[in-house]
């Protein structure tokens, strides 16, 4: 055997950091072989961990079961090699020596056949790594070896499906968060500079999430650690211009695969794989934002609003009809009729990313991937045309149309599905407004963030601050320009306004009112004057009338508000401007819930709800708030808690987080004059107001947990403090101050990123359940200490899966008095099930259920019942 043939029979390179997560891929993949599955392919992107994948799978099914592994590497073979050329690598992997006369096929055939001594076929497995470059011939080359070897399974590596009619495809998806963190800390070690626990809280999270947790971008920005610290790492990760990560300098020379050694290394060997068409997609799609891979084992609350619809793709890439130029030839395009079979074989390569909602789907790349694209683009620009400026142009151009269309439909039974695609959209929006500043088209960029503002997109994603500040620069901006936009300028600052007024910033927002008066009233005197008659008409615009009484209402509490809601509403309806109208209306029947009288409350609120009821549920949801106030401050609290569970169920349904934090303010309120009028009717039943009161503490605390979140607390507005306040101080005096401020402090450690606050507010949660080990329960007393020393008892045997009838032999007891103690132990620590009594079982305690476990009676030929574990 030549040395290149001893190489290639040792299969994968050894590596030197042990395999990092995959569990549910792992799992499957090992099923699938255990269940001699023909054709299993691993797919992925470049560099995800297919091979080391696949090596932990065979190596686990190996252990199991004394089934031959044979490995066939193609990565050395050029693109594009005949079934012929895979053939005889393949036989050159796998047949160690042969001296016959037979064919190459026949010898690789008959290595791979196995039978017993019966003449019944056993299996084999042969693993295939890197078919994307050869996808034609080794497909070929594998459905011939699946009918030619009964026995045979193949365990293929590609960043696209082989397309075997019986192919059972495991897509590989990135690391987890943690497990991306866990192997930057393993590889860390290997260059000499350790990362600490308090990095890898913070920068370490940081650099692998903008890595897209993907391994080998992990493995190579820890490699960086030989040459500058972290926090340069970090600012080469940036995702602007100035990002180098294509740049740094490979990654070991000795004992890993050239096309892995660094990042440009692993896209380029798949961009050479496209067609022509398919790379000028790929570079022209460099315009769109970044989008992102996740992990299925990433559990969090939101959805995943990410990349562009194939619409926008369209749009922006694709060219007009082409024509000849003045030698007769036509250049390669793209038609719009083509996009979406260049997408779908991107996709097919994991070049592309297909986002696949319920009702849509949405592509999107990688930021590696589209930083390296990005560059392609610029190459293909001539001394007359710049690409980039010329595609970039068309992306800012198409969002603002569409951002516009989204405006004037906004309000309308089609506002779920709008809100969807601005929700998606939120990422290719902002680099609009960014591109339009950068090109010296600010009043694009401007009404393209008043119209983000007005369509609230930004209260569902992105950051409130970041919109702000593209607003205000496109705002000073437009001051250059000769003449001014000045009512496009006046809609814009009255809606920073708003958004000033809902963080609390009201110096700002008062000195913007000041500002847009300034800019359309002439008369000196009634601009010295304005705000001493709310009740009288001086001509302000609509925008102006808006943002005036909402800071009545958030920055004052005064009832004065409501009428010049009223008068905005008014004028925005005479122009047609129907989310200027719904915006007025929704603040107006707030207003009056939260200032007006019982009579102004109720019928204003009830009218708008009337009102959006014709629209959709997004908006239905919303009107029904103002309705619950009503409810809660003039009429019946546990009618509004009903409502305020079906606007919140809505709310988690659609992800809308900000509408949360007011319906979870509005519960904890409508709980707590549950309280108040408990107490005033003379309640003597203390354990349910103290269940009340401890719920409207956790609530509190929860709610300021979610808030800080979403980085926007309505408790600086002036008539929610008062009303928080006047809750909060119900609350602690059922409970006292001890205790109100154990149960607010649980609360505070509920996790939003998982919808915990909203499900404690809905009921579907219960902090006292929760397992021990969750911050929520952190030194906090286990009810297992309110059950006496014979229930406590009880429920451990319970706990390691005894029935009542077994426990009340053990014990030697009737059945009858073990009921009542189960009863009593299910009481106590207020859960429904048996199952649930595993989570209050002290830790020095959990051996011993453990041990009781395998001691349960059971029937002969059944396996004892396990205790459910605490996570």
């Amino acid at each position: 055997m030549s040395a290149t043939h001893r190489e290639r029979a040792r299969g994968p390179v050894a590596t030197t950091d042990s395999f990092v997560g995959r569990g549910p891929e792992l799992d499957k993949t090992c099923a699938l072989l255990v269940g001699s599955t023909r054709l299993i392919t691993l797919v992925g992107p470049g560099g995800i961990g297919k091979t080391r994948l696949a090596t932990a799978a065979v190596s686990r099914f190996g252990k199991a079961r004394n089934t031959p592994v044979f490995w066939v590497r193609l990565a050395r073979l050029t693109k594009g090699a005949d079934a012929v050329a895979i053939e005889e690598e393949a036989t050159a992997s796998v047949v160690e020596a042969d001296f016959s006369g037979r064919s190459g096929w026949e010898a690789l055939v008959d290595t791979l056949t196995r039978t017993d001594e019966s003449g019944h076929t056993l299996q084999t497995v042969l693993v295939m790594d890197n078919c994307e470059h050869v996808l034609t011939g080794a497909g070929q080359v594998i459905a011939e070896l699946l009918a030619a070897v009964p026995g045979l399974t193949i365990l293929a590596t590609s960043r696209e499906a082989i397309g075997w009619v019986d192919e059972h495809v495991v897509v590989v998806p990135p690391l987890t968060r943690q497990e991306a963190v866990t192997l930057f800390k393993q590889r860390a070690e290997l260059t000499g500079h350790p990362v600490t626990d308090a990095d890898h809280g913070t920068v370490v999270g940081l650099i692998c999430g903008r890595a897209h947790n993907h391994p080998l971008c992990v493995r190579l920005a820890a490699a960086r650690l030989m040459r500058q610290p972290l926090a340069m790492i970090v600012r080469e990760l940036s995702g602007e211009a100035t990002d180098r990560r294509l740049r740094w300098s490979h990654g070991p020379r000795v004992g890993a695969e050239r096309r892995h050694q660094g990042i440009r290394d692993v896209i380029a060997w798949s961009y050479d794989l496209c067609s022509d068409k398919e790379q000028l997609l790929l570079d022209r799609m460099s315009v769109f934002a970044a989008g992102y891979d996740t992990n299925p084992e990433d559990h969090t609350c939101s959805s995943l609003d990410v990349g562009a619809d194939l619409e926008a793709i369209e749009a922006v890439c694709a060219d007009p009809a082409p024509e000849p130029d003045h030698n007769g030839k036509i250049a390669v395009g793209v038609a719009a009729d083509e996009v979406e079979g260049l997408l779908e074989r991107l996709v097919d390569q994991s070049l592309v990313t297909a986002h696949i909602t319920p009702s849509a789907v949405r592509y999107s790349m990688l930021e590696c991937i589209r930083l390296f694209t990005r560059e392609r683009l610029e190459e293909r620009s001539t001394d007359e045309v710049d690409e980039p400026a010329r595609f970039e142009q068309r992306h800012r151009r198409y969002y603002r149309d569409k951002v516009v269309h989204v405006q004037r439909h906004w309000y309308s039974p089609a506002e779920q599905d709008l809100l969807n695609w601005a929700r998606a959209a939120c990422d290719n929006i902002m680099t609009a407004i960014e591109t339009s500043l950068a090109a010296g088209d600010p009043v694009l960029g401007l009404e393209i963030s008043t119209g983000l503002i007005s369509l609230r997109a930004s209260f569902f994603k992105g950051s409130l601050r970041e919109l702000l500040l593209w607003t205000e620069r496109a705002l000073q901006a437009t001051r250059t320009l000769t003449p001014q936009p000045v009512e496009l300028q006046v809609e814009a600052m009255t809606l920073v306004g708003w958004l000033s007024l809902l963080q609390g910033n009201n110096e700002d927002a008062e000195q913007i009112l000041e500002d847009c008066v300034s800019a359309c009233i002439d008369d000196p005197k009634t601009r010295q004057n304005w705000r001493r008659t709310p009740e009288d008409d001086i001509g302000l615009p609509a925008p102006v009338e808006f943002v005036w009484g909402v800071e009545l209402m958030f920055a004052h509490g005064d009832p004065r508000a409501i009428p010049v809601l009223a008068r905005a509403l008014d004028k925005y309806r005479a122009h047609g401007v129907r989310g200027g109208e719904a915006r007025s209306e929704w603040h107006e029947a707030l207003a009056a819930s939260l200032l007006g009288s019982a009579g102004q409350a109720m019928e204003i609120t009830r009218r708008h709800l009337e009102h959006a009821a014709d629209t959709g549920a997004w908006s239905k949801a919303w009107a029904e708030l103002p309705v619950a106030i009503a409810l809660t401050k003039h009429g019946d609290p546990t009618e509004a808690l009903t409502i305020g569970h079906a606007v919140l169920a809505h709310q988690l349904a659609v992800h809308d987080q900000w509408g949360a934090v007011w319906t979870v303010h509005v519960r904890i309120w409508s709980l707590a004059q549950i309280i108040a009028d408990s107490i005033a009717a003379g309640s003597t039943d203390s354990m349910k107001l103290e269940r009340l009161a401890t719920k409207t503490a956790q609530l509190a605390g929860a709610a300021a947990t979610l808030s800080a979140e979403l980085g926007v607390s309505i408790d600086v507005l002036s008539p929610v403090a008062y009303e928080t306040s006047k809750a909060v101080d119900v609350a602690r005096q059922v409970l006292g101050s001890d205790a109100f401020a154990t149960a607010q402090q649980q609360g505070s450690r509920l996790r939003p990123e998982l919808c915990e606050v909203q499900r404690l507010a809905l009921g579907t949660l219960s902090i006292e359940k929760m397992p021990m080990d969750h911050p929520a329960r952190e030194n906090t007393l286990s009810h297992w200490g309110e059950l006496s020393a014979a229930e406590q008892e009880v429920a451990a045997l319970a706990a390691a899966g005894w029935t009542n009838t077994a426990i009340a032999a053990r014990r030697g007891i009737s059945r009858r008095t073990v009921d009542a103690q189960m009863a009593a132990v299910l009481q106590k620590l207020m859960i429904a099930s048996r199952d649930d009594i595993i989570g209050f079982v002290p830790e020095d305690q959990i051996s011993e259920v453990r041990t009781e476990a395998t001691r349960q009676p059971h029937r002969t030929g059944q396996r004892p019942r396990s205790p459910r574990s605490r996570k």
